[in-house]
């Protein structure tokens, strides 16, 4: 599989079987992770991973949908605010830097036929008090990990004339 497959395979799943991940499937995926790139090779993150039923309760408290309760294993990714690259203009990167590696995991699980979410808008607070994160962790991005139940097609996207400027004038 090529490239440009891998990212027409990749979706939003929000259905997923009732079928665990196995072990070398998710040591494949966080080896993907860990080779992710970042700013200045920092590194500022960590990514949980939840599969314990203690750990899955504390994952729908944090995001209340339906389709959330029934996945097989969630990963959490936060980042090291005390480790984020800072440009000389005070900008923070370590978003950046979870956003690259958090995509990584998402492109290589599609690549073995696992799917993936990103969710973003979960109680960040209430996740960080109970998982015991210190004050400089802040977490970024739940991903919900496991085989998808259901095909999706690719969404529409836009034109590429509609995203890309050149200066050149071909």
């Amino acid at each position: 599989m090529n490239f440009l497959e891998i990212v027409n395979k990749r979706f939003s799943c929000r259905s997923f079987a009732e079928k665990e991940v196995e072990k070398e499937k998710l040591d494949y995926v966080m080896e993907c992770v860990r080779l992710a790139p970042s700013a200045v090779n920092k590194q500022p993150w960590t990514f949980r991973v939840i599969q314990s039923e203690e750990g899955k309760a504390l994952m729908h408290r944090y995001y209340h949908r339906e389709w959330f309760n029934s996945v097989p294993l969630y990963i959490v990714a936060s980042v090291h605010h005390d480790e984020e690259w800072v440009r000389a203009d005070g900008k923070h990167h370590g978003d950046i830097d979870v956003a690259i590696a958090v995509e990584h995991l998402c492109l290589a699980a599609a690549e073995i036929g696992l799917g993936t979410c990103w969710v973003c808008n979960f109680d960040a607070a209430m996740c960080k008090d109970e998982l015991n994160m210190p004050d400089e962790e802040e977490p970024v991005v739940l991903i919900p990990v496991g085989y998808p139940a259901c095909e999706v097609s690719p969404k529409k996207r836009k034109n590429m004339e509609d995203i890309v400027l050149s200066d050149s004038n071909d």
